[in-house]
C-alpha cells in the first residue's frame, strides 16, 4: 500500500511506503490523521500549507457491499477547522485497488493562472501506479455536465474522475468535490465544508483515474473477510430500511421528507417551524410515484457506487420523461425545498442539477438561500428567483459571490440573526430543538454542524438501535459520544453510513463490519475497539481544531434556538452547555 503525494508546486509526485502509525488506518482515520500531523492549524484554509487528502475506506475495493466510499479531508474554508466529507463513487473503488491508501495533493503552483489535471494509471512494467498532468485549463468556467464527456472522450470509458467546478475555482466557501458516478454524471460530492476550493486552491481541476491492470485489494484473512462479508451482505438485505425494494431502495433517502415532518422535525422557511405544509409534494414518494406517471412503470433506485446494495439513489425526469437529475437525496430535497418555502419538484430538482454542475454543496446552498431569502432578497416560495440566484452563484456576480461564501457569510453580509450555523457550517435537515440529539452532535462535532457525524436520528426518530425521546434533553450527550466514536469508524471502513440502519437491529451485521475489517488487516479487533478506535480520531480533530484556536465557546447552537419556540411543539434547545461540554470530556 502507497500514500500518492503530488506536488503541485512543481507538478512532480512520489510514492510512499505507508509508515507503521497509519498502517491500519484509512478514510477519515487516515485523513485526519495526515492534516493533523501534517498541515498546521493556523494555515490559511486555501494557503500553500493546507493539503487536502483522499482515502478509501479499509474495505474500500473488496466485495464486501455498499462500501465503495472515501474520505475527502483538509482544513476547511468554511469553519476553520478539521474536516471529514465523505463520499460514493468508482473513483474511490480504483484508488483503492491500486493499493493507493491515500492520496495527498500539496502545494501551490508558481503559475496560478493555469488549471490543471492529473491522470493516474497502473504501470504494468514497474508494479506501482504513475501519474501524469495535463492542461486542465480550457474545462474551467464551465459546467461540470459540459466539460466531464470531454475528460471520457479523451481519456477512455474506463476512468472515474474527481474535481471541483466553478465553486471550487473561485474558492467560494460552499464548494464541495465532485465525483462521478456509475453512469458518468458528475454528480457524487464530498459536498461539506468548501473542500472544492482547496482544491481549486491548488489549481488542480481533477483527478482522472484508470484502474485497468490494477492488482486489487490485498486481503490478509479471505476466509475471516468472506465470513464477515456474508454477515453484512444479509443485515442489509434483511432490514427494513435498506433491503431490495425497502425503504431507502424505493423512495430514496427522500423518504425521511414525511417521516421528519410528521415528527415536527422538518426545518421549514429557514428553521421558522418544524413541519412544512408542502412537504408530500416533495417527499420521497411523491418521487416514487411521480416518475412513475412520467416513466409510464415503477422505477426503483440504483447505486451510486460499485457494490452499493442498498441502491438508494433515485432519478428525476420532466413531464417528457427526460432526465433532469440524478439524485434527488434528502438533504438536497430539503434545503432546496421546504427550507426555502418551496414544494415544486422540478424546480428542486433543476436546482440541483445546477449545483452539481457549478460544484456546490446542495445543503449549504439551499440554507443560503433561505437566509436570504429571510433578508428580504426574495420571498419564501419563490422558486423561480430561487434558480436565478444560483445561476448568479455560479456566474460570480456581486450577489452571486456573497451567496458563494456560504450560510453564515450571507447572514453576516445581509445583517441577519437568525443564522443556523455551527462552526461557520449550516445545519442539514434536522431541527435540533425537536431532535436534541442531532443538536448535541451539530454542536459538539469537530467537523461543524453535520448530521453525518453522529446520526442520532437512529433510535430518536427511525428506532432503529434504541428508542430514544426526541424531545427530551436527557442522556442525549452520551448517545451523541457513542454515535460520533461509531460513525468515526464506519467513515473510515470504506461503507456507507446507511449500514447503521441494519447493524443497529441485527448483531450479526455489526459482527460482519469489524470482521471483514480484521480480515483486509489482519487484525482482532472486537466491538470495544469500533469505539477505542473512533474515540482516537475524535481526538486528533478535536486537538487541531484546540490548535486552530476553537473554545467550548464553538460548542454551541446559535442564540435564536434556545430561545425561540419552534412549531408545532413550542420547543426550545434546553440541552445544558455543561452536557455539551461533557461530550468530548474523555477524549
Amino acid at each position: 500500500m502507497w500514500i500518492l503525494r503530488v506536488d503541485m508546486k512543481d507538478r512532480s509526485y512520489r510514492l510512499e511506503d505507508v509508515p507503521l502509525q497509519y498502517r491500519q488506518l484509512a478514510g477519515r482515520g487516515l485523513t485526519s490523521s495526515i492534516i493533523a500531523d501534517e498541515v498546521p492549524p493556523l494555515a490559511h484554509p486555501l494557503g500553500p500549507n493546507n493539503k487536502i487528502v483522499f482515502s478509501p475506506g479499509l474495505v474500500t475495493g473488496t466485495a464486501a457491499p455498499t462500501s465503495a466510499r472515501l474520505s475527502a479531508g483538509a482544513k476547511s474554508p468554511l469553519t476553520g477547522g478539521i474536516k471529514e466529507s465523505n463520499g460514493g463513487s468508482p473513483f474511490a473503488r480504483d484508488l483503492a485497488v491500486m493499493r493507493i491508501r491515500a492520496l495527498v495533493v500539496e502545494g501551490h503552483p508558481k503559475d496560478a493562472k493555469s488549471f490543471w489535471g492529473i491522470r493516474l494509471t497502473w504501470d504494468a512494467t514497474k508494479g506501482k501506479p504513475k501519474v501524469e498532468f495535463f492542461d486542465a485549463t480550457e474545462y474551467c468556467g464551465k459546467s461540470l455536465y459540459d466539460v466531464v464527456p470531454a475528460l471520457y472522450k479523451r481519456f477512455g470509458d474506463s476512468i472515474s474522475i474527481a474535481g471541483c467546478g466553478v465553486a471550487g475555482e473561485l474558492g467560494y466557501g460552499n464548494a464541495g468535490v465532485m465525483y462521478t458516478d456509475m453512469a458518468k454524471r458528475p454528480s457524487r460530492y464530498s459536498g461539506r465544508g468548501g473542500l472544492g476550493s482547496v482544491l481549486g486552491s491548488k489549481r488542480l481541476k481533477f483527478i482522472v483515474v484508470d484502474d485497468k491492470g490494477a492488482p486489487g485489494v490485498e486481503i490478509a484473512n479471505r476466509a475471516l473477510f468472506e465470513e464477515g462479508r456474508k454477515k453484512m451482505t444479509e443485515a442489509l438485505q434483511t432490514h427494513a430500511i435498506t433491503k431490495p425494494k425497502g425503504a431507502l431502495n424505493s423512495f430514496g433517502t427522500a423518504v425521511l421528507i414525511n417521516i421528519l415532518n410528521e415528527a415536527g422535525g422538518l426545518p421549514t422557511r429557514n428553521f421558522a417551524s418544524g413541519r412544512f405544509e408542502g412537504a408530500a409534494k416533495i417527499a420521497g414518494e411523491a418521487i416514487f410515484e411521480g416518475t412513475k406517471q412520467r416513466l409510464g412503470k415503477e422505477l426503483y433506485n440504483h447505486a451510486c457506487s460499485p457494490g452499493c446494495i442498498i441502491q438508494c439513489s433515485n432519478t428525476w425526469f420532466d413531464a417528457k420523461g427526460t432526465e433532469v437529475t440524478s439524485c434527488v437525496e434528502y438533504e438536497s430535497d430539503w434545503a432546496l425545498g421546504a427550507n426555502c418555502g418551496i414544494d415544486n419538484l422540478d424546480d428542486i430538482a433543476e436546482m440541483i442539477h445546477l449545483c452539481n454542475g457549478y460544484g456546490l454543496d446542495t445543503i449549504e446552498t439551499g440554507t443560503t438561500l433561505a437566509v436570504a431569502k429571510q433578508a428580504g432578497v426574495l420571498p419564501f416560495g419563490d422558486s423561480k428567483g430561487a434558480i436565478r440566484l444560483v445561476h448568479e452563484i455560479g456566474a460570480a456576480s456581486p450577489l452571486g459571490r456573497i451567496l458563494g461564501g456560504g450560510t453564515e457569510f450571507t447572514g453576516r453580509a445581509f445583517g441577519q440573526t437568525h443564522v443556523p450555523t455551527v462552526k461557520g457550517q449550516s445545519m442539514p435537515a434536522y431541527e435540533p430543538r425537536a431532535v436534541k440529539g442531532i443538536g448535541v452532535t451539530y454542536a459538539t462535532t469537530p467537523m461543524g454542524a453535520d448530521h453525518t457525524a453522529g446520526y442520532t436520528i437512529c433510535p430518536e426518530i427511525l428506532s432503529v438501535g434504541g428508542k430514544a425521546d426526541p424531545l427530551s434533553p436527557e442522556g442525549k450527550a452520551a448517545l451523541s459520544r457513542a454515535f460520533q466514536a461509531t460513525t468515526a469508524f464506519i467513515d473510515s471502513t470504506g461503507h456507507c453510513l446507511f449500514i447503521a440502519f441494519a447493524i443497529l437491529d441485527i448483531p450479526s451485521g455489526y459482527e460482519g463490519m469489524i470482521q471483514e475489517c480484521n480480515g483486509v488487516l489482519g487484525t482482532q479487533w472486537t466491538a470495544e475497539d469500533v469505539l477505542r478506535i473512533g474515540g482516537e480520531i475524535l481526538s486528533k480533530e478535536l486537538a487541531f481544531n484546540q490548535a486552530a484556536g476553537f473554545t467550548k465557546a464553538h460548542d454551541r447552537l446559535p442564540e435564536f434556538m434556545k430561545t425561540e419556540p419552534l412549531p408545532p411543539h413550542g420547543q426550545v434547545f434546553d440541552v445544558p452547555d455543561l452536557a455539551l461540554d461533557a461530550v468530548h470530556a474523555k477524549q
